[in-house]
């Protein structure tokens, strides 16, 4: 009796490590988005959030929006690095806004361990398709030989001073030689509606927010931005043919806090990596005019840095502050 006293207690003692390692892999991940829900960031990492929980269990999406990205990033910066919280890094949280906002409440370089790129979404140069048409403005060349002849005759709309928009027309003007007016608006959406009741020529757009207005013969597709053509938009060159060496690109991607262990990241990266590659995803994120881009942690930290270089220059080209 005793003898079977002893082996209870021995079980009992074995099975208390193992309830507790069972009860931490059971423990939901949280995925931290800094936007509002709705939005592509949102929706892509809900639909990858869904697709890991064979391999990581319940994945639960907590959107933080407010101040640009900043808040929701911040709360991955400072959350334990244990694996169970992690975040979405994107263009403006990671290399815009440390150039923008005077004082930041985490350091991009330093307080992230990368994961993995999740997706790239190219923006593209569209202009009024009747303002092309009355100034005979076909294609990008065009475009660029017209604000050349003509200083200070076409403007270009953005959602504001230092968004992506304006970042990427400031780019445009230095390289093409040219002087266009900016037109800043109250978010990205006013400006579409400028661009096409004709208040402004031309916006550097997102091409999943501008794609509707492409195919209803509204707004003309004279280049995206990215380094190269994009799948979406095969016939429409890039920039870069015209202006060598222009891209900018909307990227966004998997983070966790620094110090989060190698093991916790190689784990975390198998798992986003696997779900990136799966035909289900690359058609959901088609639909929003994004491309997967699974990559490994280092891949995406060293991307991310080349990145914030980037911006400190445009940034700085723009004037654009934000406080």
């Amino acid at each position: 009796m005793q003898r079977r006293h002893l082996l209870l207690a021995g079980a009992a003692a074995g099975a208390a490590p193992f309830a507790t390692r069972v009860f931490a892999q059971q423990s939901p991940i949280r995925l931290i988005v800094p936007y509002a829900p709705g939005g592509p960031l949102d929706v892509t990492a809900r639909a990858l959030a869904e697709r890991v929980q064979a391999s990581l269990g319940t994945v639960i999406v907590d959107n933080r929006p407010g101040a640009g990205g900043n808040i929701g990033a911040d709360a991955v910066a400072k959350a334990t690095p244990d694996g169970l919280t992690i975040g979405l890094a994107a263009t403006a949280t990671h290399a815009v806004n440390p150039w923008l906002f005077s004082k930041m409440p985490f350091d991009a370089a330093k307080d992230f361990a990368p994961i993995t790129q999740m997706a790239r979404v190219p923006n593209v140069l569209v202009m009024n398709a009747q303002t092309a048409q009355r100034l005979g403005i076909q294609d990008l060349k065009g475009l660029v030989a017209y604000a050349q002849a003509h200083p200070d005759k076409l403007n270009y709309g953005s959602g504001g001073n230092g968004s992506a928009g304006h970042l990427a027309g400031e780019l445009f003007k230095s390289g093409a030689g040219i002087s266009v007016l900016h037109v800043p608006y109250n978010g990205a959406n006013p400006a579409q509606l400028a661009l096409v009741s004709g208040q402004v020529d031309f916006n550097f757009d997102n091409l999943a927010a501008a794609s509707a207005n492409i195919k209803a013969g509204k707004l003309v597709a004279l280049a995206v931005t990215s380094a190269r053509r994009s799948a979406m938009l095969p016939e429409v060159p890039a920039v870069a043919e015209v202006l060598p060496g222009f891209a900018i690109d909307t990227w966004w991607g998997l983070v966790a806090p620094a110090g989060t262990p190698k093991d916790v990241i190689t784990r975390l990266n198998r798992a986003f990596v696997e779900a990136l590659n799966a035909p289900e995803t690359r058609q959901r994120f088609a639909t929003l005019m994004a491309e997967p881009v699974p990559t490994t942690p280092e891949a995406f930290g060293a991307f991310m840095q080349g990145e914030l270089a980037k911006y400190q220059q445009v940034v700085k080209l723009s004037g654009a502050r934000v406080d």
